[in-house]
C-alpha cells in the first residue's frame, strides 16, 4: 500500500516511515501542509497519515480540500488534541479516524489494517487467486504446501498486482507503489523484484507475464 504521511515533527516522521516500510508500505512524507495538499491533487494516495498541525495548511485544511476534490481515500489523523470537539472536528472535517499522541505503533497498524479494508467492502481478508492464498490480515502468503517465503518488497509486489486484477502495470507505477513517489530506485530493481516473485509463484497456479514496452501482469494459470 502507498501511504502518504503528512507530518512535520521529523523525528516522529523517521520512526513511523521505518515502521510502516518495515511492514510493507511504500511512503511519501511530506512536512507542510500545502505542499502535502498540492501533492495528493497530483498523485493522490492508497491511504493518508495526516498530522492536524501542520505549517502552511492545517491538516483538517488539507483534509476538507481533498475531499472536495472528490479523494475519497482513507484518511487517519495524528493529534495531540485527545478532546472530544477535536476529535468530532476531525471526522467532520472527513478523518476515517484518529488517533491521539502518544501511541503505540501497533495500535497505528491495527488501525491501518482496519482503514484499508474500508473502501473496497467486497474484498475479503482472505483471497485466493490461483493455488495461492492472499491473507490481508496477516500480510503473508501461502499454498497448499504452505507459507511462502517473501520479503515485504516481494509481498507489496503482489499486493500490487492483486489489486489491480487484470491490468498491465508499468515499472513506473510497480515502482511507487512499492517505494513510493520520488523514490531513487536503481534502473533494474523493479525487474529483480518481479523475477524474484515470480520464481516463487512458479508451480503454483500464477503467472507474472511481461509485456515487452508495456510493463507485467499477473495472470492464473490455465491448467
Amino acid at each position: 500500500m502507498r501511504i502518504v504521511l503528512i507530518e512535520d515533527h521529523a523525528i516522529l516522521a523517521r520512526a513511523l516511515i521505518q515502521s510502516l516500510q518495515d511492514a510493507g508500505h511504500a511512503v511519501d512524507w511530506l512536512d507542510d501542509g500545502a505542499a502535502a495538499d498540492s501533492f495528493l491533487a497530483q498523485n493522490g494516495a492508497d491511504l493518508a497519515i495526516l498530522d492536524v498541525n501542520l505549517p502552511g495548511l492545517g491538516g483538517l485544511d488539507v483534509l476538507r480540500q481533498l475531499r472536495a476534490r472528490g479523494q475519497g481515500f482513507p484518511a487517519l489523523l495524528l493529534t495531540a488534541q485527545g478532546q472530544v470537539s477535536d476529535r468530532v472536528a476531525g471526522l467532520d472535517a472527513g478523518a476515517d479516524d484518529y488517533l491521539v499522541k502518544p501511541f503505540e505503533m501497533t495500535e497505528l497498524h491495527a488501525r491501518l489494517r482496519a482503514l484499508s479494508r474500508r473502501p473496497q467492502e467486497a474484498r475479503t481478508e482472505r483471497e485466493i487467486i490461483g493455488g495461492v492464498t492472499y491473507d490481508r490480515a496477516a500480510r503473508c502468503l501461502s499454498t497448499a504446501h504452505g507459507v511462502l517465503n517473501v520479503s515485504r518488497r516481494e509481498l507489496a509486489l503482489f499486493e500490487a498486482f492483486a489489486d489491480n486484477a487484470g491490468r498491465v502495470l508499468s515499472k513506473d507505477q510497480l515502482g511507487e507503489r512499492i517505494y513510493g513517489i520520488g523514490a531513487d530506485i536503481e534502473g533494474n530493481a523493479v525487474e529483480l523484484l518481479v523475477s524474484r516473485l515470480r520464481r516463487k509463484l512458479d508451480g503454483h497456479g500464477l503467472a507474472i507475464r511481461t509485456l515487452r514496452g508495456l510493463g507485467y501482469l499477473m495472470q492464473v494459470d490455465k491448467p
